[in-house]
């Protein structure tokens, strides 16, 4: 299935919620998807020259594609997703400073007594041959190509309890999550809280650090493809994400260590159902085993996420082999591309 969102739109009438939105087009699970995201700024920052304070109104950041209707999703299934192809859209980037927003300054919810740090932006050149973002100092000549890696900071569907959350937000729902695991090759885990899903993206970043520290990642806009299936009667609390190499799961709330605890308390009942071990062997097997990355430490609330090698778990084949499966799809879709 091919959606193409209308480029030229007004940025008031896109997507900005998780629920409360009428679905833009239903997919059966085994369809792929080929559609674009525009950048967190809607597309209008696109110069050194611009500020995203002056160009952008607060209530239309972080534009989402959809939401999409899956058939036959219902409250207590699990959405899977899986990304087969997430590529930038433009050969540029954005990245900015926004006043009191980020990890390492005053924001409304930790106020200070110092000014907001000055308002930059940054372009960067991005090469989809050689796989680089050309990082550019404002201040100096120094010039570095970073690695092209792909990734959509949001990802989500409805809440639950008829909620209506805004797409700057992660929850148990997903959202704005940040995490640069959501790449490419990955399958992401939703829980359904409302008939069909309604499942959203966008937030394309061209790279990201763990953690996001200024706030904004390199935005730019992204030609996706995925394929979504779905889990019958088997819900999960929070977003997981399975990649061919490890089983990861997140949290989003503050403080961060709060964020941690319900990352490994998720993928310590994940091991333990996938293995049979009990509670206490897995939460065992998962201290000395796990990674942990930070997603992101900006967004209204923050992200961790937790990592369990799939190397600590022979012969474990987890959510009954979806992530396989998908990834099967995938590959036909490209093999006749």
């Amino acid at each position: 299935m091919d959606y193409q969102p209308d480029p030229d739109v007004d940025p008031a009438r896109l997507v900005y919620t998780f629920g409360g939105v009428a679905p833009v087009a239903s997919l059966r699970p085994g369809t792929v998807l080929t559609t674009w995201t525009r950048d967190c700024f809607a597309g209008v920052v696109r110069s050194l020259d611009d500020r995203s304070s002056e160009l952008c109104d607060p209530r239309y950041l972080n534009p989402q594609t959809g939401p999409f209707h899956i058939e036959g999703a219902e409250p207590g299934d699990t959405l899977a997703v899986h990304f087969i192809s997430i590529e930038p859209r433009e050969t540029w980037g954005v990245s900015t400073t926004v006043p009191f927003f980020g990890a390492l300054t005053a924001t409304p919810v930790t106020p200070l007594l110092h000014q907001a740090l000055p308002e930059r932006t940054w372009i960067y050149d991005l090469d989809p041959v050689a796989r680089t973002v050309r990082y550019q100092a404002l201040d100096s000549n120094f010039t570095v190509d970073l690695p092209l890696d792909p990734m959509h900071g949001t990802v989500g569907v409805a809440p639950a309890l008829g909620e209506v959350r805004n797409s700057l937000a992660p929850g148990d729902w997903g959202g704005n999550m940040d995490t640069p695991e959501m790449r490419a090759g990955v399958t992401c885990y939703l829980p359904v809280n409302v008939e069909g899903a309604l499942f959203s993206f966008g937030d394309g970043h061209a790279r990201q650090g763990e953690g996001e520290t200024c706030g904004v990642a390199v935005e730019t806009a992204m030609d996706t493809a995925l394929v979504v299936d779905v889990i019958k009667g088997r819900p999960c609390r929070w977003p997981r994400i399975e990649s061919d190499d490890f089983l990861i799961t997140t949290g989003s709330t503050k403080p961060l260590e709060d964020a941690f605890r319900i990352a490994h308390s998720e993928l310590v009942g994940w091991v333990a159902a996938e293995t049979g071990l009990s509670v206490l062997d897995a939460y065992q097997l998962v201290s000395q085993a796990t990674l942990t990355p930070v997603a992101n430490v900006v967004d209204t609330v923050y992200t961790m996420t937790a990592k369990m090698p799939k190397s600590a778990l022979p012969g474990v084949t987890a959510m009954g082999g979806v992530h396989a499966r998908l990834r099967e799809i995938g590959a036909g879709w490209r093999a006749t591309r």
